[in-house]
């Protein structure tokens, strides 16, 4: 069994293949966003704050729909064959998208490539924990999380590339993508096989025996709530960073879009790094440790006026999250049977499917009555609300 093969070396085959995936699942997520202030503009769709909430907001609702089958399917039928169905679906986003002459049709093919995500996490989550010890669990996915922090921070750029270097048109981007997730469907096709039970570790793990069966623990649920005010709080930012960068900070729609991504760029570099540390000191601690720094970052770049220090701190900001990404993914492993670790990653992933549909109109109201600045305030007291919720309420095993 590959699992049995290829336990001992972190850059297995498979492990390189679900972050390269992971890269192309994740291109599609922001491409949307960052093109919200050209999508605003009279030439385009002339949309209003609430309408960009709306189309912000439904797709993560098709998202928490189908984020327990999805699970729930990956467990019955392998992380291989989910792997696939989510990159078919993708394509076929891809294509409506670049076909979009109203917002509704825009809103669908957009769905379509977020439900892509919610059928691929599961699937691929479940694969990277099952392919190694839980001492080498973090590093793991670290790898394999820069994977989908490099595809959030490539989409986004490559609007500023194709349109303003290439003068290409967005629905233009969209086609671009395409070519790349077949190829991606390649590379999975070439995997031989997948793990199915848990690598055992005399330190980490427990015995096959002695594995807890039960997946709604008080400990899981109260996770799942810290995961729901940390979304909430980065859907609210997220869905309106780039309008607020082009009539706050004074910045053109392409630079917004590059600063956009660069934010995710930084996880390249911060989730590998995040992996290391997070096995060497304890996926908790050390993950309480990058938010507080993140939360600083974002609460400096508020207060400070300067166009440049904000991109800056706001960068410093998106480098402390991700290095906690490898933790926070780890904590769901500790806390989830293997043989329902599908399951368990469509249940990781809801919270932030549901408060991704919610957060977009609660930032919009706030924009409409109090201004683009007060998402920021707001999102602020949000995250820490949940700081306290993990350091208080979440038992883990470091």
């Amino acid at each position: 069994m590959e699992s049995e093969k290829k336990s001992s070396s972190v850059l297995s085959y498979g492990l390189i293949v679900m972050a390269v995936t992971h890269t192309l699942t994740h291109a599609f997520q922001q491409i949307h966003t960052a093109l919200f202030p050209i999508l605003r503009s009279p030439d385009e769709f002339n949309l209003s704050y609430q309408q960009i909430g709306l189309i912000a907001a439904i797709p993560p609702l098709c998202q928490a729909i189908l984020s327990i089958p999805t699970g729930l399917l990956s467990d019955r039928y392998g992380s291989k064959k989910m792997v696939l169905v989510s990159v078919v679906v993708a394509v076929l986003g891809a294509i409506i998208a670049s076909q979009a002459n109203n917002p509704w049709m825009l809103i669908v093919g957009v769905s379509l490539l977020l439900v892509n995500t919610t059928i691929y996490h599961p699937a691929a989550y479940s694969f990277t924990t099952l392919l190694f010890k839980a001492k080498d669990r973090p590093m793991a996915l670290g790898i394999h999380g820069a994977g989908g922090t490099l595809g959030m921070a490539i989409g986004p750029i490559s609007v500023t590339i194709l349109m303003g270097f290439l003068a290409l048109t967005w629905r233009q981007v969209y086609l671009f993508w395409i070519v790349p997730l077949i190829i991606g469907m390649l590379t999975v096709l070439r995997i031989k096989s997948q793990p199915r039970k848990e690598i055992a570790d005399n330190i980490s793990v427990m015995a096959p025996e002695e594995e807890s069966t039960k997946l709604l623990t008080l400990n899981l649920v109260t996770f799942l709530v810290f995961i729901g005010i940390r979304m909430m709080a980065g859907g609210m930012i997220s869905s309106f960073l780039s309008i607020f960068l082009v009539e706050n900070k004074g910045v053109t729609p392409y630079m917004a879009s590059l600063i956009f991504g660069s934010n995710y760029l930084m996880g390249i570099v911060a989730a590998p790094l995040g992996g290391f540390m997070a096995a060497k000191h304890g996926e908790k601690r050390w993950l309480m440790l990058v938010l507080i720094l993140s939360y600083v970052s974002l609460g400096l770049a508020l207060v400070t006026p300067n166009t440049m220090v904000f991109v800056i701190l706001w960068l410093a900001n998106g480098f402390f999250n991700f290095m906690g990404m490898a933790a926070n993914s780890s904590i769901m492993a500790q806390l989830t049977p293997s043989r329902q670790r599908g399951l368990g990653y469509g249940l990781f992933f809801l919270p932030g499917s549901i408060m991704g549909a919610v957060a977009p109109m609660i930032a919009a109201f706030i924009a409409e009555n109090y201004g683009l600045s007060s998402i920021f305030y707001a999102s602020l007291a949000i995250y820490l609300v949940g700081l306290a919720v993990l350091q208080f309420g979440v038992k883990t095993k470091s």
